[in-house]
């Protein structure tokens, strides 16, 4: 949910022109604003005020369909988008994308890559005006880093772009240097950060949880592991005492969850003024309108791979994350879906199945688990309140017990961090011993849906395996292609390999 800061001097009318996905960015014109107010303060609360326009471009496409969320599940053994006859056909993009043979043309890979860039020119903007202020600096590099990150990971070579960037046609630069660049943005900046719970910005602890993940797939990036160096990035938010684990898992992704004791970084999203958060409409059945008095009918889109589905015990509360079984209405009336196939099994009573009968051409239209992870309010537009959560207590968990691990596969502080967080939705079963497929799993069933599937597959060495309408892939499908409509605007931008 958005938060008001009140200031008498930080009204921010903002006229931005976004840089495009590989111009130097443009000056942002800024309008009713203390400047010297703001380059001579230290306090957070008002500092806060004046870097809230970093953080609004981030809301942007993450939460929505076709752009990187979208590409890190679907590419995934998550989800899938299956084609019902001409409803999801969109030129075939998201069976290639499941199939690992997606190419620069996609339009989702083009979104992903302008929705970084755009959100790195206004943080460069920003620090244009502002960066003299050593807190608001250290904010903005850090958060840029954050964006840097996904970069890496989804893209692999990419340009680096500052403030200070002068080229308009800034060229990639290999894997390892913008790993070099992330890993300093954020070390340099961390003694700058408040070492207290923030919402929805960045602190020292967000920085922490950057390292973590760059450090866990430092091998992936820079071909030199750094499990070490995760570990004690994880560490450093564990021991402060700022975070736990919320006693209930779901409390996590309620439409009102700022109250969460364990999301370290969030995306505000808000349905009246931060929209962007669109997955009701993304992954329910058009009828299921009437089961959460939706204003907006859903779209019959994502749906989870029966495999993935069947990892999850019975037992384990976290199987909530999914919509199975009969649908009813609001008032408790069975559903019904009266263009249902003639020879799907359930007739036109709307059940969601876990087993999907094909990919494409005709999948069914019930066929497969929904995702509901995140609550859908009773009445909600098409864009929810609920916060995303980017990092969360367990994720922090979950990866010093991975880096632990993998120093030492017989860690007993491994085991018990995977334990704790194992307990809280599945009492009574703790794992007796890790095992790369035990952990695997175990993130598998705590980050569903939360964007991370991808990059564990590839840091487990499973992503180029076969799975279900999917045939082995080659490594070179590990990053996506850089997209063709940015290679035209900017010669200078390298294809990475296989494409």
């Amino acid at each position: 949910m958005m938060r008001v800061i009140n200031k008498k001097m930080v009204a921010l009318t903002l006229f931005v022109i976004l840089a495009t996905a590989c111009e130097a960015p443009d000056q942002k014109i800024f309008d009713e604003i203390d400047r010297d107010f703001a380059l001579s303060s230290t306090d957070p609360t008002v500092l806060a005020s004046f870097a809230a326009s970093a953080y609004t471009p981030l809301n942007g496409t993450w939460g929505a369909h076709n752009s990187l969320w979208s590409l890190h599940e679907v590419s995934s053994d998550e989800m899938a988008i299956t084609q019902k006859g001409a409803d999801w056909e969109d030129g075939g993009q998201w069976i290639r994308v499941h199939r690992h043979q997606y190419q620069p043309t996609e339009e989702s890979i083009n979104n992903g890559w302008a929705y970084c860039y755009s959100a790195i020119g206004n943080i460069n903007n920003l620090l244009k005006s502002f960066g003299s202020n050593a807190i608001l600096r250290a904010n903005f590099e850090v958060l840029r880093a954050m964006i840097y990150l996904w970069l890496i990971d989804a893209y692999g070579n990419v340009p680096i772009i500052t403030e200070e960037t002068t080229d308009s046609t800034p060229p990639t630069v290999p894997r390892a240097q913008v790993y070099a660049f992330i890993e300093s943005s954020v070390v340099n900046n961390l003694d700058k950060l408040e070492k207290a719970r923030t919402y929805a910005t960045v602190n020292y602890y967000v920085g922490q949880a950057i390292l973590a993940k760059l450090y866990l797939n430092a091998q992936v990036y820079t071909g030199t592991a750094q499990w070490q160096k995760a570990a004690d990035a994880c560490q450093a938010i564990i021991s402060s005492g700022v975070y736990s684990l919320e006693p209930n898992f779901f409390n996590n992704f309620v439409t009102r969850n700022s109250g969460s004791v364990e999301n370290i970084f969030v995306l505000n999203y808000d349905e009246n003024n931060a929209g962007g958060f669109n997955l009701p409409q993304m992954t329910l059945h058009y009828a299921s309108q009437a089961t959460f008095n939706l204003q907006q009918q859903p779209w019959n889109g994502y749906s989870t791979l029966e495999e993935f589905y069947n990892s999850f015990n019975s037992a384990d509360s976290r199987i909530n994350s999914f919509l199975v079984g009969p649908q009813f209405s609001s008032d408790g009336k069975r559903l019904e879906d009266l263009s249902a196939e003639p020879n799907d099994p359930d007739g036109p009573p709307l059940t969601f199945t876990p087993q999907i009968n094909m990919l494409a051409p005709n999948a069914f239209r019930q066929s497969g688990a929904r995702v509901g992870k995140w609550e859908f309010r009773l009445g909600a537009g098409p864009n929810l309140s609920n916060d995303y959560p980017i990092f969360r207590y367990s994720d922090i968990l979950l990866m010093r017990a991975e880096a632990l691990w993998r120093i030492n596969n017989a860690s007993a502080e491994a085991l018990s961090l995977v334990n704790q967080v194992r307990a809280r939705s599945w009492p009574g079963n703790p794992i007796a011993a890790l095992t790369a497929d035990e952990l695997l799993a175990e993130r598998g069933r705590e980050m569903f849906a939360e964007g991370y599937r991808r990059q564990d597959l590839i840091r487990f060495g499973r992503f180029n395996q076969a799975w279900w309408e999917k045939p082995a892939s080659a490594a070179t499908k590990n990053i996506f292609p850089i997209p063709q409509a940015q290679r035209l605007s900017n010669p200078d931008l390298q294809q990475n390999p296989g494409y």
